[in-house]
């Protein structure tokens, strides 16, 4: 004979949320063993405001993880607002069975250190992270605590080394100028964290400072398929693009005179697009550069995140992870740049169009050329209008000239 079970619903008008029975899910796998877990459930002090009142935080602590969910914010679980879920008690002495409200948790793992999203859309002066270490402090356990604080002594200390660190590369640039990387340059036989990888023992020109230590293999075919702009052979194509105001004077310039071998044609342009895409990293503005986002679209992934890891330096702003470009890393693109237009040129280039396209002074670019063991000199250039100028040329030739000491510039003789 079939067994007969009668249930029934038990609702009080006046029950509150923490009364509710209580299901959890795991987000990352399924509970064995209940006795092994520490189940604690918060509720929020604010008993008089009506959208807080019913909010509730559950911890979960197992011996390897710290599990939370709640009932509340972006990452709660949107069937409670949409379903109602039930917990029925089963008495096999009676038959009958009870009924209960309950409400589901959504349990992910915790781990003290690493970053989060930001929580609440209604509290965004208040990240995830910052929610979470209130908590903490206010309900975790002795364990959490010193995780908590030795995270924190631990941010406070990368801040500051980060910092001096920045600090103390801008004061050699700004205090003793960029020729300093000559010291540096001959010191370490023209090896330098600001200059590309040089082989100064080299037989060729092309092999001083390597094509691929400038441009990878890998970056070098994902710019091909975005460089159709710089595709143009007549001096009116080349003036429209010179009106759009996106491209370098020396770009503009070395597309004039690139060569007609439709090979080393797609090279070239190849090279000086990437060449504009460091210009245009370098003369971001700190309030301009965000992200590898800021480069634009038309740049690949690849490319973006081997500039970003090149050319710029990770701190930490109010728990976030930020990219910036500091003067020390401007003046290593500079010297990027060099390497890469001696290979557009023939291992001779115009610095003074380069100056002029970074926006940085004379002395600052030609020390950059120095510290590189390049060969300055000065030759007549005809503009626009039949007008001669003196332009700053750089020639790569063996072997390199090896800076002894710092460049001292001569001063001027009082009469």
């Amino acid at each position: 004979m079939a067994a007969h079970v009668v249930w029934k619903y038990r609702e009080s008008a006046e029950q509150e949320p923490d009364q509710c029975a209580t299901l959890v899910q795991f987000s990352n796998g399924k509970l064995t063993n209940s006795e092994n877990v520490e189940f604690q459930l918060h509720k929020n002090i604010h008993k008089n405001n009506p959208r807080k009142k019913n909010q509730l935080i559950l911890s979960a602590e197992t011996d390897r993880l710290t599990y939370v969910g709640n009932n509340f914010g972006p990452s709660a679980l949107k069937c409670n607002s949409l379903c109602k879920y039930f917990v029925g008690v089963l008495n096999e002495n009676t038959g009958k069975m009870e009924v209960h409200n309950a409400q589901l948790f959504n349990m992910q793992p915790f781990f003290p250190g690493d970053s989060v999203a930001e929580g609440d859309t209604n509290e965004k002066e208040a990240s995830y992270r910052e929610k979470m270490d209130s908590l903490i402090e206010a309900f975790g356990t002795i364990k959490q605590k010193h995780a908590l604080n030795s995270r924190r002594l631990n941010q406070v200390g990368n801040e500051t080394l980060q910092e001096a660190v920045t600090k103390a590369a801008e004061n050699i640039i700004d205090k003793k100028g960029i020729s300093a990387l000559a010291n540096e340059a001959t010191q370490s036989q023209f090896e330098s964290a600001f200059l590309p990888p040089c082989h100064a023992d080299a037989d060729k020109p092309e092999d001083v400072y390597k094509f691929e230590d400038i441009i990878s293999t890998t970056e070098y075919q994902a710019i091909k398929p975005c460089c159709e702009p710089l595709k143009i052979s007549t001096a009116e194509d080349i003036l429209k693009l010179a009106e759009t105001g996106n491209y370098s004077t020396f770009v503009l310039e070395s597309l004039k005179s690139a060569p007609q071998d439709e090979k080393s044609r797609d090279h070239e342009i190849n090279c000086l697009f990437y060449l504009q895409i460091l210009i245009k990293l370098h003369n971001f503005k700190k309030h301009e550069f965000k992200h590898k986002g800021s480069l634009g679209s038309d740049v690949a992934d690849v490319v973006k995140n081997s500039l970003m890891k090149k050319f710029t330096v990770v701190t930490y702003n109010n728990g976030r992870v930020q990219h910036i470009i500091p003067i020390s890393m401007k003046a290593k693109i500079v010297a990027y740049i060099i390497a890469l237009a001696l290979h557009i040129n023939n291992f001779q280039t115009d610095l003074t169009y380069l100056q002029q396209d970074l926006k940085i002074s004379e002395n600052r670019i030609l020390d950059v050329a120095r510290a590189m063991g390049l060969k300055v000199a000065k030759r007549k250039v005809n503009i626009h209008g039949g007008i001669a100028e003196d332009h700053r040329v750089a020639t790569l030739s063996l072997p390199l000239i090896v800076q002894n000491k710092v460049h001292n510039r001569k001063r001027k003789k009082m009469a």
